[in-house]
């Protein structure tokens, strides 16, 4: 067993970079296949795009499910590998990777079973019905890679091995991407499948993902090992994990309830607005995934000397984290601002989309940098083990303010002023979590000063 972790002697500026840039640069490879997808189903259909954008809340939905678990694990993980606590960490690796397996199993009774109902109430029109349909019961039925490869990839995240997991992610996304044009279209001998072309080649992708972290976890990571050994189940283990996983879902589940209520919203105007607001948000995660590949690093970073009581090293996260997440926004702002006709021309736009699409693009592109500090302060406050301010800053940012007032401006101003609802839910959303980190942060320091931890 290692005696010295990289997270508790590296530099942190080291560190950070070091950790991150290995997680954005996966991430980016998700998210991009995300847009590819997009392209490639755009050229089937405006409906195909649709369908694909109102099936896109259920899949974070299974995500969010999948990456709640991990996250508490990862939390825990990290903490424990702090205190020396190794047979805990083999405890609370099991106890995740079961958790997560029983988990996918609902999803996948739920696609086999009700695909055809909840596509019917996503859509009344009978040909986006059906494509939803086909689209997400593939999804669903074998949904189960995802939730293992997340949870592997976290194992790989807690003992800081971030290239390793970016390994198995850049895989499995690649893979997406190359299966991508030869499923949906039938080249090579294999026949032309349409929208549930795309559906398998992305389920393909995060199984041999999932294949590939759970290879490199039994190999390459010594510290967080699984074994079945002597193992019982405890109460105790699982309510560690969700502590923080639990409002982690919560957080991470508040997109998509945004995203089809957003979609309500919108329908009435025109399914070009619904494709547009999907196109927009994979493009969003996309340039904005450096941000999450920083807040993913940090966690394990901000619980590992959490564990070891080094408040030193957690103001430094904070120090460097931050100033490098506002420049990233800046970029991404720049770049919707700059060139939004070519963003939305990726996916084969109609003249209705791009006429919505381009001022929609740079109203909300002004709330980033706002956006981004509020993500970072949030994975900074699960780190110290609360992950409930996070929740609650996502709520007002996405869901209290947001889809109140954008309805509001629909309803009474026309569709070309609902983005601006952007601007206030995310400057309300990143005040509360600057006051709310800050305090938790002086709560963590006094415990520190009276030796409690």
């Amino acid at each position: 067993m290692q005696t010295e972790n990289k997270m508790a002697v590296m530099p942190i500026p080291k560190l950070l970079v070091n950790m991150s840039i290995p997680l954005m640069f996966s991430l980016l490879i998700q998210s991009l296949y995300n847009i590819v997808d997009g392209i490639f189903v755009a050229k089937l259909s405006e409906n195909a795009l649709t369908a694909t954008s109102l099936v896109y809340p259920l899949q974070v939905i299974m995500i969010t499910v999948s990456v709640g678990t991990a996250i508490g694990v990862n939390a825990e993980l990290s903490k424990l590998l702090g205190e020396k606590k190794f047979h805990e960490v083999t405890r609370t690796a099991v106890t995740g990777l079961i958790l997560t397996v029983s988990s996918s199993i609902i999803f996948v009774f739920a696609g086999a079973i009700f695909a055809g109902q909840i596509a019917s109430v996503l859509s009344k029109n009978a040909e986006i019905c059906r494509l939803c349909s086909q689209y997400l019961r593939i999804c669903m039925v074998f949904c189960s890679g995802i939730f293992i490869e997340m949870m592997f990839q976290r194992f790989l995240q807690a003992a800081g091995k971030t290239f390793l997991s970016m390994v198995s992610l850049v895989i499995g996304a690649v893979t997406n991407i190359i299966l991508d044009p030869i499923m949906i279209f039938g080249y090579f001998g294999c026949p032309a499948m349409g929208i549930e072309g795309a559906a398998a080649a992305t389920v393909i992708g995060q199984w041999l993902g999932s294949i590939i972290a759970c290879l490199l976890n039994t190999f390459f990571n010594r510290e967080v090992k699984v074994s079945f050994k002597n193992y019982k189940i405890t109460k105790s283990a699982v309510a560690k994990i969700y502590i923080i996983g639990a409002p982690t879902m919560i957080t991470n589940g508040m997109p998509s309830v945004m995203v089809a209520v957003m979609n309500s919203i919108l329908m009435p105007f025109s399914p070009s607005a619904v494709a547009f607001f999907g196109v927009y948000y994979k493009l969003q995660n996309f340039l904005l995934m450096p941000i999450n590949g920083m807040g993913q690093a940090c966690l394990p970073i901000i619980s590992y000397n959490y564990g070891t009581g080094n408040l030193g090293r957690i103001k430094k996260v904070f120090k460097y984290s931050i100033p490098a997440a506002v420049i990233i926004s800046l970029i991404a702002t720049m770049i919707f601002i700059a060139i939004p006709q070519t963003l939305l021309g990726l996916f084969s736009a109609s003249g209705e989309m791009l006429s919505i699409g381009i001022p929609g693009l740079r109203i909300i592109s002004i709330t980033f940098t706002l956006a981004s500090v509020t993500v970072l302060l949030g994975y900074a406050s699960s780190g110290l083990g609360n992950s409930i301010i996070l929740m609650i800053g996502t709520l007002i940012r996405q869901f209290a303010l947001l889809l109140p007032m954008a309805y509001i401006l629909a309803a009474t101003m026309g569709i070309k002023y609902v983005w601006y609802a952007f601007w206030p839910a995310e400057l309300i959303a990143l005040l509360f979590m600057i006051v709310a980190t800050g305090k938790l942060y002086q709560k963590v320091q006094k415990l520190f000063s009276e030796h409690i931890i």
